[in-house]
């Protein structure tokens, strides 16, 4: 008998301002990275005006996590110490790995709307000083399931045997973008123990079978335990990203850009940064 998952937090998040002057709202950050687990931070953006993004992030470095940007429209140029250049486009996700070290920007640029979120998903601690690692996917790379009342992007992990454009190398996440018609409902099977949330784009949706209770765009939602995700579109439909992998259960200490698991090794990152020994 399958479990629906219910409800177990609202996150509606917070105004900030990162990089060298970037709007954006901040999801869910440290003082929630315990119940996210293995998610670390969620920033999200939606802007018709550059003047709140194109200042963009200059050069910093990041150890220890993975840093994906996921871009439905815009137009972002990057560029990182492995030697890596480009643009993330309309529908293209950006999937880095820290791992023992990386400096890199992310620099938007004009566009009619930016709409987007960057996800940081944390290492294990077996993993943390793994070699940087870099993939460009590309929207025609992203496989989608097209029915009748629904169209769902496999950015990572599988869907109805259909594998997504990655894995996942240290932590086997699921993310989906999914956008179900005004009316209609959906669901998906979940790993029982692993961490789910939602994060709305568009629209607004139940997710309790059992209520009427609808929730609007632009709020991060976490569920209790159990196998099964539904959610029922409202008269305005729904699109939500939906993020699942298991729970690391390990130690955190984060200091900006780098997350390690003990304040040893976070002040080691920083005594390298100074001295210039960051990159291995």
């Amino acid at each position: 008998m399958s479990t629906v998952r219910t409800v177990r937090k609202i996150v509606t998040g917070k105004n900030a301002i990162d990089g060298a002057g970037v709007r954006l709202v901040r999801v869910f950050a440290y003082r929630d990275a315990k119940d996210f687990d293995p998610f670390l931070m969620l920033d999200a953006f939606d802007s018709t005006n550059p003047d709140d993004y194109v200042k963009g992030f200059p050069m910093h470095p990041h150890r220890g996590i993975e840093t994906i940007t996921y871009l439905i429209k815009g137009d972002i140029e990057h560029q990182d110490s492995l030697g890596n250049k480009g643009s993330i486009l309309d529908g293209d996700c950006q999937w880095m790995t820290a791992g023992s070290g990386i400096i890199h920007q992310e620099m938007p640029k004009p566009s009619a709307r930016m709409l987007g979120v960057q996800l940081w998903l944390n290492l294990p601690a077996k993993d943390k000083m793994v070699a940087p690692q870099y993939r460009d996917i590309r929207k025609q790379n992203i496989p989608v399931i097209v029915e009748e009342n629904h169209r769902v992007h496999i950015i990572a992990g599988q869907h109805n045997g259909i594998a997504g454009a990655t894995a996942g190398d240290y932590v086997k996440a699921l993310y989906l973008d999914v956008d179900v018609k005004a009316g209609c409902d959906w669901s998906c099977k979940i790993e029982e123990d692993a961490t789910l949330f939602i994060y709305i784009l568009q629209g607004e949706g139940c997710l309790d079978p059992q209520s009427d209770v609808f929730i609007a765009e632009k709020h991060a939602v976490l569920f209790n335990e159990g196998d099964t995700f539904w959610v029922k579109a409202s008269d305005k439909g729904i699109r939500f990203l939906l993020l699942s992998g298991k729970p690391l259960h390990e130690p955190i200490a984060w200091g900006g850009p780098i997350v390690m698991n003990t304040e040893e090794e976070l002040k080691q990152a920083f005594f390298e940064i100074e001295e210039d020994k960051f990159i291995k």
